[in-house]
């Protein structure tokens, strides 16, 4: 049984798309005189390279950097078309004097890809060859300097036109495209976070100045006006959506289910109109607030499933990473390690009811359940209810360590196909970790590790680990 289709948000901050790169080819005029017309065919050659790779992003071929000031041209205008990153080519050796000062501003994702036209050296080639085969020469002058000036970089060697080659520059680019991702966030906070937890804890200041994301505050108020303003035929449009793609739970009345069906929509349409990629809310911030008669569990995962980042509690820093799991991998899930269980080297993972239905394993219907939940002291809040996927998947927790330093933990491992646990009315999941329960959760608490966290499907840790190399913040596999 294939998982549904979510509703279709039309808020630019969460629809997904595939990253957008653009590919400096850097030369010098030194060669002109000894081959003539050479800058148009090493122009080829990086076009060739980006059609190669056209299945892994969409590209923009600047015209071959001679100098510094095409260098500065060049990047100004990547920066201005809002690309994802920058592509480094040396189309033959290029000195990197002429290139440091426009590499060093650049405000984008960089990976410098060490390749050549040709694979192999051959006895055939004269001088020409020679040429247009030099540049990991230039790639060295180049990282140097980068090293030199401090610039976060990733750097690929391989045979351009080969599938590990692709698959490397895919992996930098869904990185780099993530990056930017965060640069542009937003995350709305409804009310305030919970009292007394320190781990969700970070200097909002440091966090844009580091890695980008902004906090933006909503008041419960805006929440209650916005759902008594919303058109009686968008609740119903939602509500029939619901019912054909959920097990509905006979026993929650239509009250309830347009209540809950207003929460959701309410709460998109504001993180639509302040431009919020991803946002938290805190069940005391809603129960105490005196105007709402139940929880957001139900919306929290329909709008994770659309693709917005999503925690608990008024976590920030485990919203932005959700929403960077979802840019970096797809459907990233918020969860939480909840219990362990020694005789299965597994942790039960879960959280009080939200959880991303992608996630949710395609043999079991998602049911939408009439849930008693005491937390929070208000109505029972519909709730969807699933099982995790079982199959390979990675942990991921943001943790602020001080300042501007920044430290991601990340666990692969495995979701079980585990028994049910018919009495837990919230999603949830086995998870195996690859270094065995003890062995992770000794380093993962060592590490500091949050107790919110990314699930993704599929072992992507190599993946997170590119992305810290770009944002410059401590990558911890565990």
């Amino acid at each position: 049984m294939p998982l549904p289709t979510p509703p279709a948000t039309a808020n630019p901050a969460v629809r997904a798309r595939r990253p957008r790169i653009g590919l400096l080819g850097i030369m010098q005029p030194l060669y002109d005189a000894m081959i003539p017309g050479i800058t148009e065919h090493q122009a080829a050659y990086a076009a060739r390279v980006a059609e190669r790779l056209s299945d892994v992003a969409e590209w923009t071929v600047g015209d071959p950097v001679r100098g510094r000031e095409d260098a500065e041209r060049t990047l100004r205008a990547f920066e201005a078309e809002e690309l994802d990153g920058v592509l480094v080519v040396m189309l033959t050796y290029g000195p990197s004097l002429r290139v440091t000062r426009a590499l060093s501003g650049l405000r984008l994702p960089v990976a410098l890809a060490n390749i050549q036209p040709d694979p192999a050296v051959s006895a055939s080639w004269d001088m020409d060859d020679m040429t247009y085969n030099q540049g990991v020469h230039g790639a060295q002058d180049t990282a140097n300097a980068l090293v030199r000036a401090g610039v976060d970089f990733d750097v690929i060697t391989g045979e351009w036109q080969s599938p590990d080659f692709a698959a490397r520059v895919d992996r930098w680019a869904r990185a780099a495209h993530t990056v930017s991702a965060l640069r542009r966030l937003r995350v709305g906070v409804f009310g305030y976070p919970m009292n007394g937890m320190g781990d969700a804890r970070v200097d909002e200041t440091a966090l844009l100045r580091a890695l980008g994301p902004e906090v933006h505050v909503i008041a419960p108020g805006a929440l209650h006006r916005t759902m008594a303003d919303l058109p009686e035929e968008e609740v119903r449009d939602l509500l029939a959506w619901e019912d054909g793609v959920f097990d509905v739970d006979a026993r929650l009345s239509k009250e309830e289910r347009e209540d809950h069906i207003r929460m959701q929509l309410g709460i998109e349409r504001l993180l639509e109109e302040s431009g919020c990629g991803a946002y938290s809310t805190h069940f005391d911030a809603i129960g105490e607030d005196g105007r709402f008669a139940r929880l957001p569990m139900a919306a929290a995962s329909t709008l994770m499933a659309q693709g917005y980042g999503f925690a608990g509690e008024g976590d920030v820093l485990a919203a932005s990473i959700v929403y960077a799991g979802h840019r970096l991998a797809g459907d990233g899930h918020f969860t939480e390690m909840y219990a362990m269980d020694f005789p299965s080297d597994s942790i039960l993972m879960s959280h009080m009811g939200e959880g991303n239905w992608r996630a949710a394993r395609e043999d079991e219907p998602i049911r939408l359940i009439k849930r008693p939940l005491g937390i929070g002291g208000l109505e029972d809040p519909p709730t969807l209810l699933f099982r995790y996927r079982p199959g390979p998947a990675t942990l991921a927790s943001l943790v602020s360590l001080g300042g501007e330093r920044f430290r991601l933990v990340v666990a692969e491992g495995e979701v079980l196909d585990s028994p049910e646990l018919p009495a837990l009315e919230m999603p949830y999941g086995q998870f195996r970790p690859s270094s065995g329960v003890r062995g992770c959760l000794d380093a993962w608490l060592r590490a500091g590790g949050t107790h919110h966290m990314v699930m993704n499907s599929g072992h992507i840790g190599a993946d997170w680990r590119v992305l810290c190399e770009l944002a410059g913040i401590e990558y911890v596999p565990v």
